[in-house]
């Protein structure tokens, strides 16, 4: 089987989609971390990087967001979506071009999460919930976002989205005649009925959170693998469940609130 998918992903293609791939965390890499080393402003060219992930009063700071939130759906959801590409490829008589009408049509669902995302945290920055680097500055916003995510875990649409994830062979033969645009749109869907709450687990601790964006890549990854899944869903649904009710005491402790 993993034979077979090394196979599928071959092609200029291939090559293409996992240049952007290495682009796209290039980029997060260079955001996140100049911040933190100050040597490199001048080599990443720091404030350029840096105003893509800060939001701002002036007009343009929903764009900078929204790109920031495209880069980063592109570098966490793309390898999650990779097994459902490798099957549609491995269908036959699969074109280049409609292998990148299909990734257009998963990518523009994934666009219109990135202008929400960039709307809701500059609407959170300015009330003052979270900071500049988009981390919660609110223990109850915290408690919020945790709760909300573990509970969706536990619900009948991220289950369904999850059963067509993990047989992306199913899901192509039932839409087949809809063409890749459209069966690019309706992965797009399914994934983002998959992931979205556990995407908006990056106001938690901070949007340009390397760490976060690492670990949250790999449970989405785990999630979607049909003999590995069931082991993750539920039982992270209960951890984020957990935390969040321990949260708010553990913090208001800390403070002696």
């Amino acid at each position: 089987m993993i034979s077979a998918r090394i196979r599928a992903m071959s092609g200029l293609h291939w090559l293409g989609l996992f240049g952007g791939l290495l682009a796209a965390w290039a980029m997060l890499f260079v955001m996140a971390v100049p911040a933190e080393l100050r040597q490199a402003e001048a080599l990443y060219g720091q404030a350029l990087w840096q105003a893509l992930c800060t939001p701002g009063d002036d007009a343009w700071s929903v764009l900078r967001l929204f790109i920031m939130w495209m880069i980063m759906s592109a570098g966490m959801m793309l390898p999650t979506a990779l097994p459902a590409l490798a099957t549609y490829d491995d269908l036959g008589h699969v074109t280049p071009t409609a292998f990148w009408w299909l990734v257009a049509g998963y990518a523009a669902v994934w666009a219109g999460f990135s202008l929400l995302a960039a709307i809701a945290q500059t609407g959170l920055w300015r009330a003052g919930l979270i900071g500049l680097s988009g981390q919660s500055l609110s223990i109850w916003l915290t408690a919020a976002l945790l709760g909300l995510g573990g509970l969706y875990q536990f619900s009948a649409l991220k289950e369904s989205c999850l059963a067509k994830c993990r047989a992306p062979l199913t899901f192509f033969m039932q839409h087949w005649d809809d063409g890749p645009w459209r069966m690019g749109l309706r992965l797009g869907a399914v994934c983002l009925g998959c992931c979205w709450a556990l995407m908006a687990l990056a106001f938690v601790g901070g949007v340009m959170n390397l760490g976060f964006m690492a670990l949250a890549m790999v449970l989405m990854v785990l999630e979607k693998m049909p003999d590995i899944g069931r082991y993750v869903t539920r039982p992270l649904g209960v951890l984020l469940i957990l935390a969040a009710g321990f949260w708010p005491a553990v913090q208001l402790i800390h403070t002696g609130g």
